[in-house]
């Protein structure tokens, strides 16, 4: 369900919202640029995504800016998909990224120095995609097919799951590994048979008439969040904090001005209005507990074997290890707290 690959001119925006937002202490509240004062930081360095819509929000709202004063400056990195998210933080590029549950376990479980420090959304943004006039009609027909997926992503972990209740393995289908645009395009120009698709990439397919969904089942799908460097963490809580104190605004602003938000995503990913409300309406929900916990935790546990049995993990005792020290919900928690009281 994802229809992403833009290039929203990410340096630019995050220009412009500095200087309309990072404009004087007179610019914030006297709270916030206590806050901003006493972080310990000189940067925040955050991804967005259309993927992840309060990124969007809060990126096009400059209340991080706003928040932290002149003393520090936020910088953002455009993400197209959670294995680039990762990259970017592996890479010591973004200090927050933002990807699915699986893909951030599979990066712990490698050495990737992240946890999870909040639970955005629970969307449904993946699907087995096929084109307009395809035979294929079930998850049993991808036998012997060509399937796009971008590994270590949602949608790849999606197709793994989908493959497993056919009675199929990956021996019995040849999995393209592709950027999720490049999938799409891949599909439509009939270089794959199937695609596992991501919103908003997914839902413009549909709409355009390029592809169809065959395979939906929201339960394979491993919600959205937020991660952080585990060093950015230990050495700046309080900039943590800050962060998902204005993360939890802009999920709250998701919720309260539908309109405004599908004008966001509509533009930042390209697509049509009606596609970009189908997604934030239809496809996701944002009413959920931002404490990363034991449903994420279920939910992590069950996709566990594969990364197993397909070796991408060292071992059970890694995978297992890695999801006990995944979650980080300290922070979300005490800004869910802040926000009350101060609403």
């Amino acid at each position: 369900m994802n229809r992403t690959t833009l290039a929203l001119a990410a340096s630019l925006a995050a220009v412009m919202a500095l200087s309309a937002c990072g404009g004087g202490d007179e610019a914030a509240d006297p709270a916030s640029a206590e806050a901003g004062g006493g972080l310990g930081v000189d940067e925040i360095r955050l991804d967005w995504a259309t993927y992840n819509p309060a990124s969007l929000v809060l990126r096009e709202q400059g209340w991080l800016e706003e928040a932290v004063g002149d003393e520090v400056t936020v910088s953002w990195e455009f993400s197209a998909g959670s294995a680039p998210a990762n990259e970017l933080l592996r890479g010591d590029v973004v200090d927050f990224n933002s990807t699915a549950g699986a893909a951030a376990l599979l990066a712990r479980a490698n050495g990737s120095p992240l946890r999870t420090v909040d639970v955005l959304a629970q969307p449904e943004w993946s699907a087995i995609v096929v084109g307009p006039d395809s035979d294929i009609a079930s998850a049993e027909d991808l036998e012997g097919r060509s399937i796009a997926a971008l590994s270590g992503t949602d949608p790849y972990f999606f197709l793994l799951q989908t493959l497993e209740a056919a009675g199929l393995t990956t021996a019995d289908v040849d999995i393209v590994d592709l950027p999720h645009a490049d999938g799409r395009l891949a599909l439509q120009q009939g270089q794959v048979d199937a695609w596992a698709g991501l919103d908003p990439i997914m839902a413009d397919a549909v709409d355009s008439d390029v592809a169809q969904l065959v395979v939906r089942e929201p339960s394979r799908l491993s919600y959205s969040v937020l991660n952080v460097r585990e060093d950015f963490l230990e050495e700046s809580p309080e900039a943590v904090e800050l962060v998902l104190e204005q993360y939890e605004r802009a999920r709250q602003w998701i919720q309260d001005n539908p309109e405004e938000t599908v004008e966001i995503l509509a533009t930042a990913a390209e697509i049509e209005p009606a596609i970009a409300e189908q997604v934030l309406t239809e496809r996701t929900n944002f009413d959920v507990d931002p404490v990363p916990g034991d449903e994420l935790a279920g939910v992590l546990s069950n996709i566990v074997p594969i990364f197993v049995d397909l070796g991408q993990v060292s071992g059970q005792e890694d995978a297992d290890t890695a999801l006990e020290e995944l979650f980080a919900p300290e922070p979300v928690t005490a800004a869910v707290e802040a926000a009350g009281s101060e609403g």
